[in-house]
């Protein structure tokens, strides 16, 4: 692993103040041959702490309970089986329940995005760096261009890759990383990949990715003790836009 910050997070509740706690600058983190950004977005561009998923989990829980006629309780255990055994609910859905995806996803996506804070500092460190920079999310397109423009950041951004552009076909399953690759013409060798879960960048890391894993942004589907040390992940940081501002701090005194 090539970083590790120190655990913490922002005294604030804005995704954009100050620096990470007890984080110095960190040599070689010019990360000079990176020339496309690739960032999940649930979770990883704003911080968990607004709980924008958790209203998508629950509105998950309740279309499964409305199809299958169960209690809310009951829904919700087959909710995290399909999770769990598929990479997304959804996936689950469509395989044992001929879900339409399309529908589902309108359905749970259905939320007040209003908790996502603006991010000026997200916005000035991605001016800062060079490159291409992408979504890749297992949601959908019209959820991802809402949340980047309560960010402030949708014009800094490339293209969205969503869900249905891998055919439905979610994280970690390698199929769509590979249709990534081939819809954007990326070198994975130049890429960058942050994600909350760990093991959505193992398949990133066996194309030749860098990754890295936030932990703040923990996907609540998703265990505390992640394992961190493990060879797919590269960097880990608890604070993205800390972490991007050491990138840029670092390329630009290399310049």
């Amino acid at each position: 692993m090539d970083t590790r910050d120190a655990p913490g997070e922002p005294a604030s509740n804005e995704l954009d103040v100050g620096h990470e706690p007890g984080v110095a600058a960190a040599d070689g983190m010019a990360l000079d041959h990176i020339c496309e950004w690739v960032f999940d977005l649930d979770n990883t561009l704003y911080p968990a702490h607004c709980r924008l998923f958790d209203q998508i989990d629950r509105r998950m829980g309740e279309f499964i309970s409305s199809l299958l006629g169960l209690d809310f309780p009951a829904a919700r255990r087959i909710q995290k089986d399909y999770f769990h055994h598929y990479g997304t609910t959804l996936r689950g859905l469509m395989d044992n329940h001929g879900v339409d995806p399309d529908h589902f996803l309108a359905y749970v996506h259905e939320i007040d995005v209003s908790v996502v804070p603006e991010s000026p500092a997200l916005v000035a460190v991605l001016d800062r760096l060079a490159g291409r920079k992408l979504v890749f999310t297992n949601g959908p397109h019209s959820h991802a261009r809402t949340v980047l423009e309560r960010l402030g950041v949708h014009d800094h951004f490339d293209g969205i890759f969503d869900v249905a552009d891998a055919g439905y076909i979610p994280k970690p399953d390698p199929q769509c990383y590979q249709a990534l690759i081939a819809s954007h013409d990326i070198d994975p060798k130049g890429a960058i990949l942050f994600e909350d879960i760990a093991c959505n960048l193992a398949p990133a890391a066996d194309l030749g990715m860098t990754t890295v894993l936030v932990t703040s942004a923990a996907h609540p589907d998703t265990p505390q003790d992640q394992p961190e040390d493990e060879d797919h992940i590269h960097h880990v940081t608890c604070y993205l836009v800390g972490w991007l501002e050491r990138v840029a701090a670092a390329r630009d005194r290399d310049r």
